[in-house]
């Protein structure tokens, strides 16, 4: 199943035949760069709603004549965008010799080349574009080298030593995640848009308690516990119990009260490692290793991303092995049950929850730290409809909100994570939050979808 495509069509069934001339649009100068050859891409909205930031993704597959380029030998152009003027003086001084200049027929805009194996080689170019209910929409890729186009980033990922142990984080401007257990993603807020994750680790600032430090710097905003927290994996894996769920850091040898692993040789281990930093996404990747439930043994992939301008962030799971002991065992998604729980949404393969809290650490057994109470706080969880996910209600460990997955052919599947508070710099309701989730689960289900592409040559 190819579903962690989200423009998966046949490349060479889109590309136009030959080398055509160019006659529809004017060509993009920037400055001195003045270039003679381009690719023209069409990528539609099959939605009939209006989407903005919408992530694309394209392949070498899908983009043979690009194999192996290095990221400053393309330009990405929206034709219908409007050109940048010249930089004044102070612009120039600030921006050094990579700021843009003036722009022609168009307007640059980010990208990514991510390199996800690390084998020096682009896998995946990333960008995002807003669309128009069923629109189909015509960017540019300009070949030929040019150093101008500073970007800003817009998310972040990092690993640090967090209150003496690894944890990673991965990060948007509103709201961000880290695993400060390893396999249960914890949720903070923001009050301002602002990339905070490294101050939080690097400085090992106390996530409920950063906030009296700069109040826009927002708080943790999820109790983990031993729930799935703001999203996390198992197996169904118990043929006695087929909603009992297994979960790597809950085995047979565990430290069950401190809801950690024990012994990484005879107990669940995991590693952790960032692929790719911005500016448009962010990527951590978790490795779950050597996980023996007493009923299968297993070892798992996860892919965290982070997008800008979004409250969500995704991830792609691998099973690496795979061996339950019994037939029937499936694979397990879900978030923690908000506690009370005064908004609840659960269609298809999206769940919302979320209610008012008092926020405060768990840990703060001694009550040095004030909590302090908010309207709501919400979290989300969508696996895509064509993994036919089966929701289950588990009041196991506090209460979880979960999917049943059954395993497939290439041992991949997706899902999504969401979240906001009402302190946040936007979805301040938890009506305006389950709103964006339902909007963002069609999206997910039905991914902007390459129309077409055509290289053209100045003659």
């Amino acid at each position: 199943m190819k579903a962690r495509r989200l423009l998966a069509v046949s490349t060479l069934a889109l590309m136009a035949t030959g080398v055509a001339q160019a006659a529809e649009s004017p060509w993009y100068t920037q400055g001195t760069f003045v270039p003679t050859e381009r690719i023209e891409i069409k990528l539609v909205n099959d939605l009939d709603e209006d989407r903005v930031n919408s992530p694309v993704i394209l392949t070498p597959q899908q983009l043979p004549m690009l194999r192996g380029i290095q990221a400053l030998t393309i330009t990405l152009v929206d034709p219908a965008g409007q050109p940048r003027p010249a930089p004044d003086h102070e612009r120039q001084a600030t921006e050094g010799p990579h700021g843009r200049l003036a722009e022609t027929n168009g307007r640059s805009f980010d990208y990514q080349l991510d390199d996800l194996d690390a084998d020096g080689l682009w896998d995946e170019l990333f960008l995002q574009v807003d669309l128009k209910a069923r629109e189909t929409k015509t960017i540019y890729i300009y070949r030929g080298f040019q150093q101008r186009g500073w970007n800003p980033h817009r998310t972040h990922a990092g690993i640090g030593s967090y209150m003496r142990h690894t944890v990673p984080f991965w990060e948007a401007e509103a709201v961000g995640w880290k695993l400060w257990f390893p396999t249960d993603a914890d949720v903070y807020g923001k009050r301002a848009p602002m990339l905070m994750t490294p101050r939080l680790y690097g400085e090992n600032l106390d996530g409920y308690a950063v906030s009296r430090i700069d109040p826009k710097l927002g708080s943790d905003i999820m109790s983990v516990d031993d729930t799935f927290g703001g999203g996390g994996i198992g197996v169904f894996d118990d043929p006695t119990k087929p909603n009992a769920i297994s979960r790597p850091r809950f085995t047979p040898t565990s430290d069950q009260e401190n809801r950690f692993n024990g012994n990484g040789l005879t107990d669940t281990r995991y590693a952790f490692e960032v692929v790719t930093n911005g500016p448009l996404r962010s990527m951590i990747r978790v490795k779950t290793m050597n996980w023996d439930s007493g009923r299968g043994k297993y070892e798992v992939e996860q892919l965290y991303t982070a997008f800008a301008g979004q409250n969500y962030s995704t991830g792609r799971v691998t099973f690496k092995t795979f061996s339950p002991k019994a037939k029937g065992a499936t694979w397990a998604a879900g978030i923690r049950k908000h506690d009370p729980e005064e908004i609840i949404y659960q269609q298809g393969g999206v769940a919302i929850t979320g209610g008012g809290e008092l926020v405060r650490n768990p840990d703060d057994r001694d009550a040095v730290q004030n909590g302090f109470k908010i309207d709501y706080a919400g979290s989300a969880i969508v696996v895509r409809d064509a993994y036919k996910p089966t929701y289950v209600s588990s009041d196991e460990r506090k209460g979880n909100h979960v999917f049943k997955v059954a395993p497939t052919a290439d041992n991949k599947f997706e899902y999504m994570l969401a979240a906001a508070w009402s302190e946040g710099p936007n979805l301040k309701t938890a009506d305006a939050f389950k709103q964006y989730v339902i909007k963002a689960a069609r999206e997910y289900n039905s991914p902007v979808r390459l129309g077409g592409l055509k290289e053209d040559k100045k003659r």
